[in-house]
């Protein structure tokens, strides 16, 4: 994401977010507890608009996303998109398509590490949200449930069909994405959902330490690292080591590699500046 800005001011408040920040974290709460934080169309835009924002900064070096309430989310909201949905026509419906998926590019793009805090449900968009973040740390009461084809839709809504079989592979991809039936925190745990599993009510306070050591460290080292993920999934080897071999030739000439050079013979911790 390139740093550089037009005329339009950041935003100050964000109507459907609720987002705070603190020594380079960022922490995204969604904040309708009263609807288990169901997505409506502002807060889809809120959530694409936010990330690209944030990505431009560059003031931000990790990101924390979680619900407000007893869940993380709950998805779209049924009167508010999906009953709005059914009078739109097809342009309408694909540009409200197109917005969800900008929403998990962004998140696979921003040049930080995102952590999902999940704690109660994530179904629908809300599963595919935690399933774009870099970090999945959930609470035993965590539940996902990819609900697409229940409600006459693709199991592969938003990327999920590419990124959820790279996750848990095809055979547990397929089955969460065709039968959409829950999967509760141990099995998400045990098929490779989950990046970690909390103590009840600590995914919070877990991701919170997490995103605190990530932005602590060395966030270009990161922001590469995470890019090349993204982009090397498709590439045949040949590709993905010249890749590699690139991008270690030019953070090999970052304040970074030097600095921890510098710490190590200096028997000291390193100050990573990001650079």
């Amino acid at each position: 994401m390139s740093p550089f800005t037009g005329s339009t001011q950041a935003t100050e408040r964000w109507r459907h977010l609720r987002v705070t920040r603190q020594d380079g974290v960022a922490t995204v709460t969604l904040d309708r507890p009263e609807k288990l934080n169901a997505l409506t169309f502002g807060a889809y835009a809120d959530l694409r608009d936010l990330l690209a924002e944030l990505s431009r900064e560059r003031s931000v070096r990790a990101l924390v996303l979680g619900g407000e309430g007893r869940g993380f989310c709950s998805g779209g909201d049924v009167d508010e998109i999906i009953g709005a949905t059914l009078s739109m026509d097809t342009a309408q419906l694909l540009d409200f398509n197109r917005m969800t998926g900008q929403v998990v590019r962004a998140v696979r793009e921003c040049p930080f590490p995102v952590i999902a805090a999940v704690h109660g449900v994530a179904a629908g968009a809300g599963a595919v949200l935690a399933l774009a973040a870099d970090f999945r740390i959930a609470d035993p009461t965590a539940r996902f449930a990819f609900l697409f084809t229940r409600v006459g839709l693709s199991g592969g809504d938003m990327g999920a069909a590419y990124l959820l079989p790279r996750v848990v592979g095809l055979g547990h991809a397929t089955r969460l994405l065709m039968l959409g039936e829950p999967v509760r925190a141990p099995e998400a745990e045990r098929i490779g959902l989950l990046s970690e599993l909390t103590e009840e009510g600590k995914a919070d306070v877990r991701a919170a330490e997490l995103a605190a050591h990530l932005a602590a460290g060395p966030a270009l080292a990161y922001a590469q690292t995470k890019a090349l993920l993204t982009a090397e999934l498709d590439m045949p080897l040949a590709a993905a080591v010249e890749l590699d071999a690139n991008t270690q030739a030019l953070l090999m000439n970052g304040r970074d590699y030097a600095e921890f050079h510098a710490a190590f013979t200096a028997r000291r911790p390193p100050e990573w500046e990001g650079r």
